[in-house]
């Protein structure tokens, strides 16, 4: 009764059964790790979570304790436990109704009830073990004899004829519960490393959520910046396009009423020409000359009165001119006002970076253009004088160093079939062993390369990277104080190919390492 009582002492209220690995929470009630860990993961959704025993909220993630010594309790008592009702071995002199084995004597060969049991410790003294129904197993298969002993040298279970005469002659054995032992205390050993690298892996378990979490707030929180930037310029390009349609606007009408007018004294003109006309008709319908001269002599039959005083070269026009200054203006102060917005809505400016190629670095197999913006490899050795900063490698550096801010340029590799962009230190070995020199082959380094395959180099390790279409134009952005080097495959839409974290600690500078007939120039 004691033994059940204690049982359902261990048992996790979740699962029912002996704890596993057991922790507890602030109000003091303990439960398996995987099964609490599976309950507070189902209220996560509710954004509450409580104890599934007394019920008790929380409202963070409670932090789970463990309890070694309830562990080692749990585990004292199922080693100590025969389990009877599970294996089904049954006393073999309790025949008239099964009683549960508590022992099995391996020189008998028979299961024992705790009184038999008790009967049989009275007369002989033999070796008893777990309830078991498989006696050979127990026994050595050569000898017929019980397994008593451990040879460390086979790892081999054997009885006393094999160490005394046996295989195992002279070898160094252990008793079996000794070795037992030993083995056990090696395996809680290993069990306590593997427990720790499983809470190791929940913790990173745990970070990467909440790395996934912060991130789904980060680009909610973009999006929405990005939103508010664009409304901001559509207002700023709505009430210029409403200025520009209200100038149109008054043109139309003032061009509109001036023709009416004009028109207006056309018309007003052409009535006293028609009634003149008609005066005119009447005399000539008179048929008698006497009353048609005396008529006409009394009136103007001349038409020098009669032409038209206005026509369209007097009409005014929509004056496009005018239109394209205010367009004009209103898109330059447009421009202006981006980089407002910009800041209003928290996106900083990328400093422009203009990259001229340092002559001074180039290797005596480099041509450099005349605008410092391409490099090129020759065969001809140029006969440039060395100095502290000239390259034994074909590489170049930029005349120009960045140790803060954010910085973003492109580079042209069309005209390369293989290629190395990236950046360096200042301090990066000019004429020491040529391959470390490399950009991306030592610490102050890195790289995208191209040879067949495209790869992100740093320290003399070489990532692959996967491109779904060539890489023509590379961009290269900088941001020195977030420690964050990322190169740009620029097509529509632009895609990253690789991100290099480092704490920048000098000055670096844009590098190229020009293969055989190829060039590279930067582009912007």
């Amino acid at each position: 009764m004691a033994s059940a009582e204690l049982r359902d002492e261990l048992d996790c209220s979740i699962c029912l059964s002996l704890y596993t690995d057991p922790v507890s929470l602030r109000c003091g009630h303990f439960f398996c790790r995987s099964c609490i860990v599976s309950a507070l993961d189902a209220q996560e959704a509710a954004g509450v979570y409580s104890c599934p025993d007394c019920r008790a909220q929380y409202p963070e993630h409670p932090a789970l304790e463990k309890n070694r010594k309830l562990r080692n309790i749990v585990e004292r008592f199922s080693s100590a436990q025969p389990e009877m009702e599970e294996t089904g071995i049954f006393c073999t002199f309790c025949t008239k109704s099964p009683v549960p084995a508590v022992k099995s004597c391996l020189q008998c060969e028979t299961s024992l009830c705790e009184e038999h049991l008790a009967a049989h410790n009275k007369s002989v003294n033999h070796n008893l073990t777990e309830p078991t129904v498989s006696f050979m197993d127990r026994k050595c298969s050569t000898h017929k004899e019980i397994l008593k002993y451990y040879c460390p040298r086979d790892n081999s279970c054997i009885c006393v004829t094999c160490w005394v005469a046996g295989a195992h002659k002279g070898h160094d054995v252990e008793p079996l519960d000794v070795a037992s032992e030993d083995m056990k205390e090696k395996m809680r050993s290993v069990i306590e490393k593997l427990k720790s690298k499983t809470e190791e892996a929940e913790k990173r378990i745990q970070n990467l959520k909440d790395h996934g979490a912060e991130q789904e707030k980060k680009s909610s929180g973009l999006a929405d910046r990005v939103t508010g930037l664009f409304t901001d310029l559509r207002k700023t390009l709505d009430d210029l396009e409403e200025r520009i349609q209200g100038e149109i606007s008054r043109q139309k009408d003032q061009v509109s009423l001036s023709v009416s007018d004009l028109v207006g004294q056309v018309e007003l003109h052409m009535k006293e020409v028609s009634k003149k006309i008609n005066s005119l008709e009447g005399l000539c319908n008179i048929s008698d000359p006497l009353s048609f001269l005396r008529d006409v002599n009394t009136g103007d039959i001349s038409a020098g009165s009669c032409d038209v005083i206005s026509d369209v070269r007097d009409a005014p026009c929509v004056d496009e001119g005018l239109i394209l200054q205010i367009l004009h203006r209103g898109l330059e102060n447009f421009a202006n006002n981006v980089i407002e917005v910009k800041m209003k809505r928290q996106f900083p400016e990328m400093e422009k970076s203009d990259i001229l190629l340092d002559i001074d670095t180039a290797q005596n197999n480099i041509i450099i253009s005349k605008d410092l913006r391409s490099a090129s490899h020759t065969s001809v050795w140029q006969y440039r004088p060395d100095g502290p900063k000239r390259f034994r490698s074909c590489q170049v550096l930029s005349s120009r160093s960045f140790s803060s801010g954010r910085h973003y340029w492109e580079v042209d590799v069309t005209q390369a079939s293989r290629w190395m962009i990236g950046m360096a230190g200042g301090s990066l070995e000019r004429k020491g062993n040529e391959k470390l020199s490399r950009i991306g082959y030592n610490e102050i380094s890195w790289a995208i390369i191209f040879s067949k395959n495209l790869f992100a180099s740093h320290n003399n390790i070489h990532k692959l990277l996967v491109s779904d279409s060539p890489v023509r134009v590379v961009g290269v952005y900088l941001d020195y104080e977030a420690g964050r080097l990322s190169f740009y495959k620029v097509c529509d839409p632009i895609r990253l190919l690789h991100t290099f974290t480092a704490s920048f600690s000098e000055p670096l500078y844009a590098a190229l390492h020009i293969y055989d007939n190829c060039i590279i120039k930067i582009i912007k």
